[in-house]
């Protein structure tokens, strides 16, 4: 399996392999990529097939949308519509498992945001590890405004990421954060004049981490993203077990070894 035969079968995804860095786009722009059942099982498929590819192990994923309007402006409204409540569990259940595969990648990702990130596209960003964004990005979760609630996850990480006050009154409300406000918040990162330097800045950060350990970043990222749900002392244990099953690894020897003998250690992710 390769990066050509997966981008190849998709119509609304685009994949594009550089050194070990992938970057995946949502391309519907004429829908200013909404996520409608296609384009989810998509990304159900794609996220599923990239954490197969076992001959280049990734170092890291860029999640962004295709044009200048639109990460993910939200829901295909017109789809959903048209929806019975059975039909609209199955939509619900499918984005959520997208949002847990994406979140569950053993790599950094980083949502890289340009223009709207509105419901399910704000879910989407949520389920990354961080958050770069545009300063014409906008963030919301308005699906009140429809007589719904958000169902791709943003019930649950909205809070865990801005406090619980603070996501209900962004939930209740319906209404849009402009860039500057997600970046006080917390929802996002970092700020770029452009999608270009936003492009280049995900690409260097993801760059730097890779020169770490890709196995210690994997269990890293593991602990903390299952310590959210649980208490102290149980997010503890689970540390402390991730911890010292690294010193069965060929990574810890690698690089405790190359600090010892002031070099610049070579990782294999073993």
């Amino acid at each position: 399996m390769n990066i050509d035969s997966i981008s190849d079968s998709y119509q609304f995804l685009k994949l594009n392999l550089d050194n070990r860095i992938l970057t995946l786009s949502i391309d519907r722009p004429k829908k200013l990529n909404a996520l409608d059942l296609t384009l989810l099982q998509e990304l159900d498929d794609a996220t599923s097939n990239i954490r197969q590819l076992k001959d280049f192990p990734l170092r890291g994923l860029i999640f962004t949308g295709s044009g200048e309007k639109a990460f993910i402006a939200g829901a295909d409204i017109g789809q959903m519509s048209k929806m019975s409540p059975l039909e609209a569990e199955h939509f619900a259940v499918l984005g959520q498992k997208v949002s847990l595969l994406i979140e569950d990648l053993p790599f950094p990702v980083i949502a890289a945001v340009n223009g709207f990130a509105l419901g399910g596209g704000c879910e989407m960003a949520l389920s990354a590890d961080f958050i770069f964004a545009t300063r014409n990005a906008v963030f919301g979760q308005p699906e009140v405004k429809l007589g719904l609630i958000p169902g791709f996850g943003g019930t649950q990480r909205l809070a865990k990421v801005v406090g619980r006050n603070r996501a209900k009154e962004i939930i209740f409300s319906g209404r849009n954060l402009k860039v500057e406000e997600a970046l006080e918040i917390g929802l996002v990162l970092k700020i770029f004049e452009d999608k270009e330097s936003m492009m280049n800045e995900s690409r260097a950060t993801l760059e730097l981490m890779s020169k770490n350990s890709p196995l210690a970043i994997a269990k890293a990222k593991k602990v903390m993203n299952r310590g959210n749900d649980l208490t102290i002392s149980n997010g503890l244990e689970l540390e402390s077990e991730q911890f010292s099953q690294l010193f069965a690894s060929q990574d810890m020897k690698e690089g405790t070894g190359a600090f010892l003998e002031k070099r610049q250690a070579q990782f294999s992710g073993k």
